[in-house]
């Protein structure tokens, strides 16, 4: 090992008595040079002690090889899930990844989104918080030619932006459906913040199967919070002044479970007083008691699926690329909390 100086290509190239040129390809895994060649300078790399200067290889290329990514918590199953999938993808394409929580905050969505092109992150995967009614933050990025993907949450703001996210209305639908087939018709509904657009569809999956059941929508009965732990237990509160409830579909697992777990607390039998149903199928759904009947979402392949698009539209920005948004399908799984006894 070459002693003192930092090790340069310039020093693996004259230990093997290879162009420089070609050592800088081969360390950069380029098919112009063979495998053979290329595992013996990376071998003569190692042996050096060579470590690359990402620095100067990111001002040559204009590129930082880094994702940045904005949820609104880390702590939410369904999140850790997406970031799992996002984290894999990236590695295996040579991205690195910062990860950074919202805590459903729109002055901290800004922070956080000024800080990541700051840095010049190549690209941004953001599902927006709670708070967020307003774009200039996300539009200013992306007005500087920078890609973003919407995950989960895509912006009516930004029709033409990529996004992966799931069939909110047909889950929503699905659950509100199989309650009434259980002969439930006091349903209420356990909303998300309605400037968000998938609890704006949510709502409307659960109003479109009670009018195709000939079931009134009943505006009292509709509960619109941001779905915490404490939310769950307001709304359930409010919920036990109106006697004719017989069924529960909240938006999330979060507020469904604390809602159980209160009611029960009141005496309240469930299912056979009021059945519940959530969404998310987070860990805690399967070993409460009663087990939670919700709707699993795919955070894993939304992670990598949205990484995946990413990463194409950061190698091609110099061509028009087009944007592209899948939606996923979800699984409604039935467990006790909503079955009569």
């Amino acid at each position: 090992m070459i002693k003192g100086n930092k090790i340069t290509i310039h020093d693996i190239s004259k230990a093997l008595n290879i162009d420089s040129s070609t050592v800088s390809r081969a360390l950069n895994n380029s098919p112009r040079v063979s495998l053979k060649t290329r595992e013996k300078i990376q071998k003569k790399a190692t042996e050096l002690g060579y470590q690359r200067n990402s620095l100067a290889s990111n001002l040559r290329t204009n590129r930082t090889n880094t994702i940045g990514v904005i949820i609104p918590r880390i702590s939410r199953h369904f999140f850790a899930t997406v970031i799992a999938g996002i984290e894999e993808t990236a590695y295996e394409e040579g991205y690195n990844v910062v990860i950074c929580q919202s805590l459903e905050s729109l002055d901290r969505e800004e922070k956080i989104m000024n800080s990541l092109a700051s840095n010049r992150v190549d690209g941004i995967l953001i599902s927006t918080s709670m708070e967020t009614s307003k774009f200039e933050h996300i539009k200013s990025y992306m007005d500087n030619n920078n890609p973003v993907v919407f995950i989960d949450r895509p912006s009516d703001a930004f029709p033409n932006c990529s996004s992966i996210s799931i069939d909110n209305f047909k889950a929503s639908y699905d659950a509100t459906k199989l309650l009434i087939e259980k002969g439930r018709k006091n349903i209420a509904h356990f909303s998300g913040p309605q400037n968000i657009g998938l609890y704006k569809t949510r709502k409307e999956g659960y109003i479109k199967a009670l009018q195709e059941h000939n079931i009134p929508v009943i505006e009292r009965y509709i509960f619109e919070s941001n779905l915490s732990e404490e939310d769950g237990i307001a709304c359930a509160k409010k919920l036990l002044n109106h006697p004719d409830i017989d069924a529960i579909y909240s938006a999330n697992d979060t507020a469904a479970i604390s809602a159980i777990q209160y009611l029960k607390s009141q005496g309240v039998d469930i299912p056979n007083n009021i059945a519940v149903i959530g969404f998310n199928n987070d860990p805690i759904s399967e070993v409460i008691e009663p087990s939670l009947t919700t709707i699993n979402q795919p955070g894993f392949e939304m992670g990598k699926l949205s990484t995946e698009i990413l990463i194409q539209q950061i190698r091609n920005k110099s061509e028009n690329t087009k944007n592209e948004s899948k939606v996923l399908v979800p699984e409604l799984i039935i467990r006790k909390s909503s079955e009569n006894s």
